[in-house]
């Protein structure tokens, strides 16, 4: 196999140079044209023929532009002879639609990574997915990393002695343990029932949380009313302090800036799999680019991968 070929969409080119800068290649160009009837044409713009080709494209908004951007890319890699083609997907927001839990209801995630497929994907490199069984979505081989490592080397320069790691719910319990694990850490989570896609209510919290310094950790923080309706619980248990953890900090609808004004948030952490918010004082954005990059190289090299996206 030649040499290895990288390029991004438009969704978050800095990612994809900072990825390139660990691994020592360039990032090739895209041009990205829109005829007058708004259909977009893509081309990549360096030789793919034989090549192990990796485009770097997380579905992020205007997502329905972002995927149909990325489906183009793999066609065009496939069309010029790519020997492999893999999809880097630090963010795939299509697998929060996972599950049929309403008549008549589509299974985005599913159908998404069909057309992936379809498009000409070998491969699949994503970052912390919405729930396990979105792996198997894909029809071909999927490597699954997680940002936990990340975010734990972050706490760990904290003093963890009163210290318990709380999940929103229980679909996130085992990731949760996983991290306390890390840690070091006591483990608790939260009682929650999901009503619509803003509205959610947490009944309760299972686990001792009174007078501890509380890390909520969750994969996504999009409109923030789950961590919201958590920080209500916490606060009637009269926590000590409070951190929010996440990998895919998208923050809509002004969400950083509610969580920021809660006086017991002392600091918000995510990735940089998804394009940062404004620079805030309560923020801190880690990046994942070394992790994605060691990934990709073990990737073309043929090496293991478990080691770095081993399943909590």
């Amino acid at each position: 196999m030649r040499d290895i070929t990288v390029f991004s969409g438009s969704a978050h080119p800095e990612l994809a140079e900072e990825i390139c800068a660990h691994l020592g290649t360039p990032l090739h160009p895209v041009q990205v044209n829109r005829f007058a009837n708004d259909a977009l044409e893509v081309q990549l713009q360096a030789n793919c023929r034989e090549r192990d080709v990796f485009l770097i494209q997380p579905l992020v908004p205007p997502v329905q532009e972002h995927l149909v951007e990325l489906l183009l890319m793999l066609d065009a890699a496939r069309g010029a002879s790519a020997a492999r083609t893999t999809v880097v997907l630090p963010h795939y927001a299509y697998a929060r639609s996972d599950k049929k839990d309403a008549p008549r209801i589509s299974i985005g995630a599913r159908l998404v990574a069909d057309l992936m497929v379809a498009a000409g994907a070998n491969r699949v490199l994503a970052m912390t997915l919405h729930s396990p069984q979105v792996h198997g979505f894909f029809s071909v081989p999927v490597d699954h990393l997680h940002a936990l490592r990340e975010l734990a080397a972050y706490f760990r320069q904290y003093d963890l002695s009163n210290t318990v790691v709380v999940s929103p719910d229980l679909g996130n319990a085992k990731e949760a343990a996983h991290f306390a694990r890390l840690l070091g850490t006591g483990v608790a989570m939260g009682a929650k029932q999901r009503f619509s896609d803003d509205r959610v209510v947490i009944s309760s919290v299972i686990g001792e949380v009174t007078g501890k310094d509380v890390i909520i950790l969750d994969d996504e923080i999009a409109k923030g009313s789950t961590v919201i309706e958590l920080l209500d619980r916490l606060r009637e248990l009269r926590v000590r302090s409070v951190r929010v953890a996440c990998t895919h900090g998208l923050f809509s609808s002004g969400a950083l800036e509610r969580l920021g004004a809660l006086p017991e948030v002392e600091e918000v952490v995510c990735t940089n799999t998804v394009p940062p918010p404004k620079p805030s004082d309560k923020l801190t954005v880690l990046s994942i680019a070394p992790a994605l990059a060691e990934a990709m190289r073990r990737i073309h090299d043929g090496e293991s991968v478990s080691a770095l996206f081993s399943t909590p």
